[in-house]
């Protein structure tokens, strides 16, 4: 009988072990710090690189039906938004700035495939060493460490700014919008998209919708979610904006990269066992925030944002 029963008794164990394991290494968002201090260790441990690639965002499915493979669909992220923001109507040489650039990949289609003068920010030390070493001699691309919320540059240093998937770390979100518009040129274009949540004044959470926005914000370092009009709203009203501001809901897109970034770990075993028995617990950690997010896109909690306006 304990024989029978013992493989049943072991899962549980190990699910048991993994549900503290996600709770007691939850990563709450306290400053600015806690944010490049995750980021630096999602970097210097080379898993979410090696599952994810160079982009570290979701990407673009044109159709459920037409499903393209995970890390190609990131790449059709970046020119899909490219041309729905008008960033595609600049001169090469153009001067961007690509904020929240993460390891560099959206930079370096921005300057190899648009002939942009990309200068890529993050709060993260590892991450711009990595863009570094990523980005090869001769393009275009160059990379500092500096918070986006204190932007060390002058204003309309920009004929472009370029930012994915940055804001949901951001505590200020007025800030955040002032910085990147104050340093974009007039008529210079903006091109951002986002983890935004539904508008919860008007449509407050249940109680079970409450417990899974908790685990959202605490498991990625994320401060707060405001919604689409919510951010939209700032953008219009912001003294360096044009006023017009159009902004979508890019959930049918965007949303089979959530299941995707999990069978990514499937598709590609040893990029997982090639960095040794503690990244396979680290990655098996990450899958039930992913499934959390992926619930609350797709139910409509959460909702992915673009925006584009001018200077």
């Amino acid at each position: 009988m304990f024989q029978l029963l013992l493989p049943f008794f072991l899962l549980a164990l190990s699910l048991i072990a993994l549900s503290i394991i996600w709770r007691i290494n939850a990563r709450k968002y306290i400053s600015s710090s806690t944010v490049a201090s995750a980021y630096d260790a999602w970097t210097q441990d080379k898993l979410l690189e090696r599952l994810w690639g160079e982009h570290i965002h979701l990407g673009f499915y044109p159709t459920v039906k037409n499903r393209i493979d995970f890390r190609k669909a990131k790449v059709q992220f970046v020119h899909e938004l490219v041309k729905w923001s008008g960033l595609d109507k600049l001169p090469k040489g153009s001067r961007i700035l690509d904020v929240g650039c993460g390891i560099g990949g959206s930079s370096r289609i921005l300057a190899k495939y648009y002939g942009l003068n990309v200068t890529g920010i993050t709060i993260s030390p590892a991450q711009v060493k990595r863009a570094r070493e990523l980005t090869p001699d001769g393009l275009n691309c160059n990379f500092q460490v500096m918070d986006a919320l204190d932007l060390k540059f002058e204003d309309g240093s920009f004929d472009g700014v370029w930012s994915v998937e940055a804001g949901a770390h951001m505590n200020d979100k007025t800030k955040f919008a002032d910085e990147m518009l104050r340093t974009l040129r007039p008529g210079g274009y903006l091109a951002l998209a986002d983890w935004n949540s539904r508008d919860l004044r008007e449509y407050p959470p249940s109680f079970f919708e409450d417990l899974v926005m908790k685990q959202l914000l605490e498991q990625w370092v994320h401060p707060n979610f405001i919604s689409i009009n919510e951010f939209g709203d700032i953008l219009r009203t912001n003294k360096n904006s044009s006023g017009r501001v159009i902004s979508e809901n890019w959930n049918s897109y965007t949303n089979p990269s959530w299941y995707d970034s999990i069978i990514e770990g499937i598709r590609r075993p040893f990029a997982i066992l090639s960095l040794g028995p503690f990244a396979i617990v680290k990655s098996i950690r990450e899958i039930p925030t992913i499934l959390l997010m992926n619930w609350a896109f797709r139910k409509g909690l959460m909702q992915f944002g673009v925006y584009k306006c001018r200077g």
